[in-house]
């Protein structure tokens, strides 16, 4: 029964329950249409006046009197029922068309809010986000964003706004409001493997609140084409700034520490804090962020391993040439080391400015683990090889301890590497207390 039919019949009920209220039956009305008394007759047939014939009248006309009132009671009786039955089906009635109201009301609003999640959220929720230190879908739970928004986020994906690239695919510059930027990571196609590395890298940044890794906004899926938001790094990566058209000369040497530190925090995070502990899989410097105060965070978590899992040759062999570890790439044995090995690389390209893997023939390709090892415990030829950029801007006794840490770091036996939380504690009295490290200049000089 639809809700008109339900109010239809309400009115019609209603109005009969007035009707009968309004026209109250005569009792009088209800004897028979003929009267009581005998017919006439002509005085000359008019027996003489009996006395006894007066009770017989009165005794009818109680028995009259008393029929036609038993007959009102029983009338007045059937009207209480009936109206006290037609007011308790109205008031059912009343009672059931708000119930179906309510549920109506809820229902249609249950409808509009899956509606909502299944077509994304609006940009609101988001802005809020942005600019916060750490910024990132709530925790075990990842925030779904139109395609729409961001085709006009970053129009429509033009080449003007490609903040970078790789084998990945592509990030755009994407504006969210007037003021609010967002980097947006493009991936398209790529079969299974590349969507189960789009899945790990939700599932890892929606458990994942550090302020040294990258905080994700939201994804979306449309098609074939999947997509990360992430909040917006104005200094790009570390590889851009140290190999790119301006050759480190934004990264001082304060800078430079400042970097290593948050770097070693974020894998400490990840490696000593988080349950279970997680392993990175892929450090190296396109992967590692800077904001506009040139604050690192970690990125891309697409090979992440959780679980602390060792020696488990189910993992497919992954990272970048250069920075996987030795133990890694001939026997597939991963454990944390290896991403300690994979700083340890990061420390020689911020000290000495080259890259992971140095072309050096046309067909040969040198790394720079190789050509720094050498070097490193070497104190007299040590200063020679440091970027040109911050070449003598620093304490040698502060540089002395970085190379120490760097060779630990990329030794060949995992056994020999520091704990990661014992490069954290080495680096903390390296960096100035106006970057996050514990160090007093006496030279203002040796400032930013």
């Amino acid at each position: 029964m639809n809700l008109s039919t339900q109010f239809k019949l309400i009115c019609l009920l209603s109005f009969m329950g007035w009707s009968a209220s309004a026209a109250p039956i005569d009792p009088t009305r209800l004897s028979p249409p003929w009267p009581l008394t005998t017919d006439p007759v002509l005085p000359t047939q008019t027996q003489p006046f009996s006395s006894q014939a007066k009770p017989q009248s009165s005794g009818a006309a109680n028995a009259s009197g008393k029929h036609s009132e038993d007959i009102s009671n029983k009338i007045l009786v059937a009207l209480i029922v009936t109206s006290t039955l037609l007011a308790a089906i109205v008031l059912f009635l009343s009672c059931f068309w708000f119930y179906r109201r309510k549920n109506f009301d809820k229902s249609n609003t249950d409808d509009q809010e899956n509606l909502e999640a299944a077509k994304g959220i609006s940009l609101g929720p988001i802005l809020g986000k942005v600019g916060s230190l750490r910024i990132g879908g709530k925790k075990g739970s990842n925030t779904v964003i139109e395609y729409k928004l961001l085709v006009a986020a970053t129009n429509n994906f033009e080449e003007d706004n490609v903040l970078g690239g790789g084998g990945g695919g592509r990030v755009y510059k994407a504006r969210l409001g007037d003021q609010h930027l967002a980097a947006v990571k493009k991936l398209q196609g790529g079969g299974p493997e590349a969507a189960r590395e789009f899945e790990n890298e939700l599932a890892c940044l929606s458990k994942i609140n550090h302020q040294n890794v990258i905080a994700l906004l939201g994804y979306c899926i449309h098609g074939d084409t999947r997509l990360l938001v992430y909040e917006m790094m104005h200094n790009g990566s570390l590889e851009s700034q140290l190999h790119g058209p301006s050759r480190g000369s934004a990264l001082t040497w304060p800078l430079r520490m400042r970097v290593a530190l948050d770097v070693a925090r974020g894998l400490e995070y990840l490696h000593e804090r988080c349950n279970p502990p997680v392993i990175h899989r892929d450090i190296k410097s396109s992967n590692i962020l800077l904001d506009s105060n040139f604050n690192a965070k970690l990125s891309d978590f697409g090979l992440a391993v959780a679980n602390g899992i060792q020696n488990n040759k189910s993992i497919k062999l992954s990272g970048t040439l250069g920075y996987v570890a030795p133990e890694y790439l001939v026997d597939g044995k991963l454990t944390d080391k290896s991403d300690v090995y994979a700083f340890g690389v990061v420390l020689l390209e911020l000290l000495t400015g080259k890259k992971a893997v140095e072309n050096v023939a046309p067909s040969q390709c040198q790394s720079i683990v190789s050509w720094a090892m050498p070097q490193l415990a070497n104190r007299s030829k040590l200063p020679s090889i440091v970027d040109p950029v911050i070449r003598n801007t620093m304490d040698l006794k502060h540089l002395y301890q970085v190379a120490a840490v760097a060779a630990l770091c990329v030794q060949p036996e995992p056994s020999y590497r520091p704990l990661i939380t014992d490069v954290l504690h080495s680096f903390i009295p390296l960096v100035p207390v106006e970057l996050g490290g514990s160090l007093r200049l006496a030279d203002p000089a040796q400032s930013i």
